[in-house]
């Protein structure tokens, strides 16, 4: 078997549950909880008309410019995924459009995610299944492989396991991992992410009069 050339099982995946309880939850409250340590980088952005991503990642690693892996993990993932494509942020060539959108749409998907380029931008437009990307062109993809399925990919640092949380708004998107999904919504839900005490404790430790 050529490296770089498989499919893999997905051996664990957030409960649809829990990413229904993230989808209310803005993602900067999400960052702000996990340190603003994780993201999905400044240049992909959503595309789509509005509304909130959350759902398990079905990963998918493709040679730059090419979908064939892509094709099969449409045929792979199940309703509520996310399927997450590191393309190599590559824009010469675009990973998807409007027909295996429409056909993602179809089978349920709660979004995809394309570190590479999409095209047919202006119906994604107009649709409201999130989709995020590093950019747009009108050249298609070549189907010829290799890539892997199923395997950890990485977004500008944040990496991202098969099975993990993904949750997107207008601000982006990010990564929960799968191990600390719970523990975060609950910090999230609570407060924890505090945006005011530390405010006067800062003052404080500046020296500043009136306090």
């Amino acid at each position: 078997m050529p490296i770089g050339f498989k499919i893999l099982d997905r051996k664990r995946a957030v409960s649809a549950e829990v990413a229904k309880r993230f989808a209310d939850v803005p993602v900067a409250c999400i960052s702000d909880v996990m340190s603003r340590m994780a993201a999905g980088g400044p240049t992909l952005r959503p595309m789509h008309a509005g509304g909130v991503l959350s759902g398990p990642a079905f990963t998918v690693k493709t040679r730059p410019g090419d979908n064939l892996m892509v094709h099969k993990a449409l045929t792979l993932a199940q309703p509520g995924d996310v399927i997450v494509v590191d393309a190599g942020g590559d824009l010469t060539n675009a990973i998807i459009g409007e027909l295996m959108l429409s056909y993602a749409m179809k089978r349920g998907f709660a979004g995809m995610i394309i570190n590479g380029a999409i095209r047919d931008s202006d119906w994604i437009s107009k649709h409201n299944m999130p989709v995020y990307a590093a950019g747009v062109t009108h050249r298609g993809p070549y189907k010829d492989g290799p890539g892997e399925i199923n395997v950890s990919v990485a977004f500008g640092g944040m990496i991202v396991e098969p099975g993990d949380l993904i949750v997107g708004d207008a601000d982006g998107f990010m990564c929960v991992p799968y191990a600390g999904e719970v523990r975060i919504l609950e910090n999230t839900l609570s407060g924890k992410f505090d945006g005011k005490s530390w405010i006067d404790e800062s003052l404080r430790r500046l020296g500043c009069e009136g306090l």
